[in-house]
């Protein structure tokens, strides 16, 4: 192929107690990226959206993924891509990782998958270092694999995918930012040994949920002791759209990724749907604009539109 086109899906970082360890990919949004093949090692980036963002390689996620594959490559080969960004930049539901996984992908099927699973999960990463500081997986992996995914290890990369349930999500975006540096730059650099432990065992509860499909599990598990107090004061009316969407039956959830967005997991999408309303209704009274999305756990990550 010498052009294809890619659907790249949001996530879900995070997953309430799992800092930098847990994602979820999501159904809905999803970008659209089409790459096409250049004779010569250059990066063309032509966006196809509202959102301004950077055309040069060097200051885009999907540049510097996309220049960091050419430096691996023998024969001198370039990428023209076009971005159509549905994922609003800032929202905390993966678009980030959305170009950058979408270009690592993409790339490697252009080049005939010259590079393994984990080399394409670690060109990608290189996108979120640029947009956060800091190379995670917790968004790249999901949105690369579909499902649910476990970072075990970034040093040296180890990935586990969790067998997903069927479980319908709710998302409430507010119509602010957080950028994902600031929200890194306030947590604690260190941590009580009790809150540790409590951690721990959310963390593997919620795995063992997961692969159970033990509902209530996963709801006691949804708690986190450790980053969500200091991060849940950057988003307006957290705290009420929490209680209320548990109260209105919802399993629990918390803060996608490092926010604005906050996501709930229910049993249903009747469920999903009181839920979506308890959210809804939370920020038209505090009288933040928003935007909402009752979507299910993508269980095939980024995925082929079409090539030619």
């Amino acid at each position: 192929m010498n052009r294809i086109k890619v659907k790249c899906p949001g996530t879900v970082a995070n997953l309430v107690c799992g800092f930098d360890i847990l994602g979820l990919a999501l159904n809905e949004p999803s970008d659209i990226m089409e790459l096409r093949l250049l004779d010569k090692p250059e990066v063309i980036i032509h966006n196809r959206d509202n959102y301004n963002l950077p055309t040069e390689p060097e200051r885009n996620v999907a540049g510097v993924v996309l220049l960091s594959m050419i430096e691996k490559l023998e024969k001198p080969v370039g990428f023209d891509v076009t971005i159509e960004k549905h994922i609003k930049p800032g929202s905390g539901i993966g678009s980030s990782a959305a170009s950058a996984a979408g270009a690592a992908v993409a790339a490697n099927l252009l080049l005939g998958n010259l590079f393994s699973p984990d080399e394409v999960v670690q060109f990608a990463m290189n996108g979120e270092k640029l947009a956060s500081g800091v190379k995670h997986a917790d968004n790249i992996a999901p949105c690369i694999l579909g499902g649910i995914s476990l970072i075990r290890s970034i040093h040296p990369l180890d990935i586990v995918s969790i067998p997903s349930p069927d479980l319908f999500v709710t998302v409430v975006h507010p119509q602010i930012e957080v950028r994902t540096s600031d929200a890194r730059q306030i947590l604690k650099q260190q941590v009580l040994l009790k809150d540790a432990i409590r951690q721990w065992g959310n963390i593997a509860g919620l795995v063992t949920g997961f692969m159970k499909n033990d509902y209530d599990l996963i709801g006691r598990s949804l708690e986190d002791v450790i980053i969500e107090p200091v991060r849940s004061i950057l988003i307006p009316g957290f705290d009420e759209v929490k209680k209320q969407c548990k109260e209105a039956g919802a399993l629990g959830g918390g803060i996608s990724g490092s926010g604005p967005s906050v996501f709930m997991l229910s049993r249903n999408e009747k469920d999903a749907r009181v839920v979506e309303t308890v959210m809804k209704d939370v920020y038209t009274r505090i009288g933040i604009d928003f935007n909402t999305y009752v979507t299910t756990i993508n269980k095939k990550g980024v995925e082929v539109v079409s090539g030619e």
